[in-house]
């Protein structure tokens, strides 16, 4: 058997409304696309969303609308993927990477301190100038468990800082801070903005695709307007106006998201929690299959979080393992388990050391931690015999490799 590391779940739903859109003659982004911004804004608890072709897209016409400059420098975790950091570099500003907390890999709040007070002694890399202004901080989620956002605003205000959210993973997720306090949805009011992926392997997909949400309108009209070019109008509503008039109101971007891509997406924002219900289903099935094992440690689980499992994370204990996690990802592939790992680090790849120079000691835990993670298949349409050959192949190498 092969378990891939993830298959979409594209339903007859998703499939009829692109036909729709095929024959409506009308493809780029247009009335389904308002239509999916409206219903995603309703289900995250947002008063505004902006779609946009990548959670990159996203992420960047959120800082070039918070007015991020060359010269700044905005906290980010070196646990994440390449999009979070580069947008910082976009605007010419400077990534100022954070450690992760060791359990859940998400941004160490303590470690942001540090290396704030570490920057304005002088004991960064020499390429971060002791006198660089910070200006935001841009946590992400990883896996779907979410950091705790009450923290984060209360750094962020503390440091006078704004917060984008990078929640690629997170749909739909909450957190609270305790079992007497409500439930707040990732995306309601949890930052200045919110930036969602709809990449074909995220909790939802729309092939490519991605969503900026605030309660900020200023914000979200200067997305809006930097997402197709600066133009004053854009192509459906010169459309619907019948007037062929705009204006360039600055240099913007292409980031638009098509109304064939928003089909798909507007079912499978309905069918969310039922996917991430299913992906939790799967998730409990590996923690009781796997819990006996001395030779890995399962993903960190918490009654204050809504987890959307995007990610089924297992952390390797190599002291107990005559192998490493290279060995033993390539041992699961032949033996037909896909895997991923997430992620390398920022500060271990090349451009961040040789351009800031950032070493491994700098960011000592995702040093550690990256070299022992592996990710399972999780997927909604995950058969029984797929979960079951999962667990049954981690088991088998684990004993196999056991020390």
């Amino acid at each position: 058997m092969n378990v891939p590391f993830f298959r979409a779940a594209i339903g007859d739903d998703e499939i009829n409304e692109v036909v729709g859109v095929l024959k409506s003659g009308w493809l780029t982004s247009g009335p389904v696309t308002k239509r999916f911004e409206t219903e995603f804004a309703a289900a995250v608890g947002a008063t505004q969303a902006v779609a946009v072709n990548s959670c990159t897209a996203a992420l960047h016409l959120a800082v070039e609308a918070l007015k991020l400059k060359a010269g700044q420098g905005v906290l980010v975790p070196t646990m994440t993927f390449a999009a979070t950091a580069e947008v910082v570099r976009y605007c010419g500003a400077v990534p100022i990477l954070v450690d992760c907390d060791p359990v859940t890999l998400n941004i160490d709040l303590h470690d942001a301190r540090v290396k704030l007070q570490q920057l304005r002694d002088g004991k960064l890399p020499t390429a971060l100038r002791r006198d660089l202004p910070v200006v935001g901080i841009m946590p992400v989620h990883v896996g779907g468990a979410m950091c705790d956002m009450g923290d984060v605003r209360e750094f962020a205000a503390a440091e006078k800082l704004w917060v984008v959210e990078d929640a690629a993973h997170t749909l739909p997720a909450a957190w609270r801070a305790d079992a007497a306090s409500p439930w707040q949805r990732c995306g309601e009011n949890s930052a200045d903005v919110t930036c969602y992926s709809f990449y074909a392997n995220k909790t939802i997909t729309t092939g490519e695709g991605g969503m900026a949400v605030t309660d900020n309108r200023e914000l979200a009209d200067r997305m809006r307007l930097m997402s197709l070019h600066g133009l004053s109008r854009d192509a459906w509503d010169r459309y619907r106006g019948g007037s062929w008039d705009y204006r360039i109101i600055a240099p913007g971007f292409k980031y638009n998201l098509t109304d064939v891509a928003a089909a798909v997406g507007v079912h499978q924002l309905r069918r969310a929690e039922a996917m991430r219900a299913a992906r939790q289903s799967i998730a409990e099935t590996y923690s009781h299959e796997l819990a006996d094992l001395p030779q890995i440690q399962l993903p960190p689980t918490c009654p204050n979080r809504l987890h959307s499992w995007h990610l089924y994370p297992i952390a390797l204990e190599l002291d107990r393992l005559s192998v490493d996690r290279n060995t033993l990802k390539q041992s699961l592939t032949d033996a037909g388990v896909g895997t991923s790992v997430h992620w390398r680090p920022l500060h271990l790849h090349d451009y961040y050391r040789d351009e800031f120079g950032w070493q491994p000691e700098h960011l000592p835990t995702a040093t550690r931690e990256w070299e022992r993670r592996i990710s399972l298949p999780l997927f909604p349409s995950m058969t029984a015999a797929e979960r079951e050959h999962v667990v049954g192949t981690v088991r088998k190498l684990c004993r196999q490799y056991a020390k």
